[in-house]
C-alpha cells in the first residue's frame, strides 16, 4: 500500500480515537454539538443507503442527503455508506469526494434485517468476493480519499483467518472491527483479543492498513488501554457518547468540573435544549404547537423521537430524573422542551442555578 493511500489517516497522532457512526444518533446535529464540547480524531456520518442516493427520486434523495451535512468544525469527517452493488458503492464515493469529505467507509458490519436483505452490512461477511468487489469499486469514485470498511469478527461465529485477510489484502486505509460476531450482536461483552488477532494478520501480511478496535467501550481512558493490550492504531467509541457531548473532551472529561447536582443538572439541561433546536433547525419539527401555523413551522426531514432517545441519556443520574424524563417524552418539538426545560430548571435549580 502506498503511504499517501491513507490519506488524512496518516497525519494522525496515535491512538486515533474516533466516534462511531450510529444510526439515528450522530447524525448532523449531535455532530456539531460533539465538534463544540469534545471533538474525536475522527468523525463518521451515519451509514447512508448507496443505492437511495443514487437511485432514488428528486424527494428521496433530498432527505438522504441531510444525512451528509458537515461542518468545517467536524474535519476529518468520513461518509459511510452500505451497499451489496458496486456501482452504487462507487457512484456514492464519488459524490463524497464532490462534498468535500475526508474519507469513504463501507458498512460490512451493521445486522439490521432490512440491510442485510440487501446482502449489505454484515451479509457480506458471507461473501468476501462480493465485499472486495465494493472496495474496489469504492476506491474508483473516491478517488484520492482514503476508504475504509467497518465490520465484525464473523457471522455466526468467528472468522478471522479468512475474512480479514480478504479484506486487507485489498489495501485498505483503515479496518475497524466490532469484537463480537453478528449473531452475537450485543449480547455478550465484546472480545479485543479477537483485535489483537487482526493486528497480527495485518503484520503478518505486511499491509499498512490502520486497524481500530470497537465494542463496549466506556471512555477515552478504556479505549487507551485497550488500544495498549491489543496493539491496534485506535479505538472507535459509540455508545459512550449517549448524553455525553464531553466524551472525547481533554479538558471537561464527562463530568469533571461540576462542583454539585444543581450544576450538573443545568448544564445536561441546557444541552439537551441546544442540541433539540440544532435537531430542529436541521431536520424540522415533529408536530405543531396548536398556536403555529404549517407556514411558521420548519418542514419535518426526521421525526422528533429520535431526539428522545438522547434524552434518556441527557436526563439520569439525580433525583426525580425519571419523573422529569417521562413528562419531556410528552413533547414534540423544540418550543414545548425549551419551556418545560426552563421550568424545571427555575424550580430545580432557582434562577441562577444555584
Amino acid at each position: 500500500m502506498e503511504r499517501d493511500v491513507l490519506g488524512f489517516w496518516e497525519k494522525l497522532k496515535k491512538p486515533i480515537l474516533a466516534l462511531s457512526p450510529l444510526a439515528d444518533v450522530t447524525d448532523a446535529a449531535f455532530r456539531r454539538l460533539i465538534a463544540k464540547y469534545g471533538k474525536p480524531d475522527v468523525m463518521f456520518t451515519e451509514f447512508v443507503s448507496a443505492d437511495g442516493l443514487m437511485l432514488a427520486d428528486a424527494r428521496g434523495k433530498a432527505k438522504l442527503m441531510k444525512d451528509l451535512m458537515f461542518t468545517s468544525a467536524e474535519r476529518p469527517i468520513v461518509a459511510q455508506f452500505f451497499s451489496a452493488k458496486p456501482d452504487m458503492i462507487e457512484g456514492a464515493a464519488r459524490l463524497a469526494r464532490e462534498l468535500g469529505f475526508d474519507g469513504i467507509d463501507i458498512n460490512m458490519g451493521c445486522p439490521d434485517r432490512s440491510v442485510e436483505r440487501q446482502g449489505a452490512g454484515a451479509a457480506l461477511i458471507k461473501n468476501p468476493k462480493l465485499a472486495v468487489k465494493l472496495i474496489e469499486a469504492a476506491k474508483r469514485g473516491a478517488g484520492p480519499l482514503p476508504v475504509s470498511v467497518k465490520t465484525r469478527v464473523g457471522y455466526s461465529k468467528v472468522e478471522l483467518n479468512d475474512w480479514i485477510p480478504a479484506l486487507l489484502g485489498t489495501g485498505i486505509a483503515v479496518l475497524t472491527v466490532h469484537a463480537r460476531t453478528r449473531k452475537e450482536m450485543s449480547l455478550v461483552p465484546a472480545r479485543w483479543e479477537h483485535v489483537r488477532e487482526t493486528v497480527a494478520w495485518r503484520n503478518k501480511l505486511g499491509v499498512k492498513t490502520l486497524i481500530l478496535g470497537n465494542g463496549d467501550l466506556v471512555d477515552t481512558e478504556d479505549a487507551r488501554q485497550k488500544v495498549v493490550e491489543t496493539g491496534a492504531d485506535g479505538a472507535m467509541l459509540g455508545r459512550a457518547i449517549f448524553g455525553n457531548p464531553w466524551l472525547f473532551s481533554s479538558v471537561i472529561p464527562a463530568e469533571a468540573g461540576i462542583q454539585n447536582q444543581k450544576e450538573m443538572i443545568r448544564r445536561k439541561l441546557s444541552v439537551a435544549l441546544e442540541h433539540t433546536k440544532l435537531f430542529e433547525e436541521l431536520f424540522g419539527g415533529a408536530y405543531l404547537p396548536s398556536h403555529k401555523s404549517s407556514e411558521d413551522y420548519p418542514k419535518r426531514i426526521k421525526n422528533f423521537s429520535v431526539m428522545k432517545k438522547h434524552y434518556k441519556a441527557y436526563i439520569a443520574g439525580w433525583d426525580g430524573a425519571k419523573e422529569f424524563r417521562l413528562r419531556l417524552m410528552g413533547r414534540n418539538n423544540a418550543e414545548e422542551v425549551e419551556e418545560i426545560i426552563w421550568n424545571y430548571l427555575k424550580i430545580t435549580c432557582g434562577p441562577e442555578g444555584n
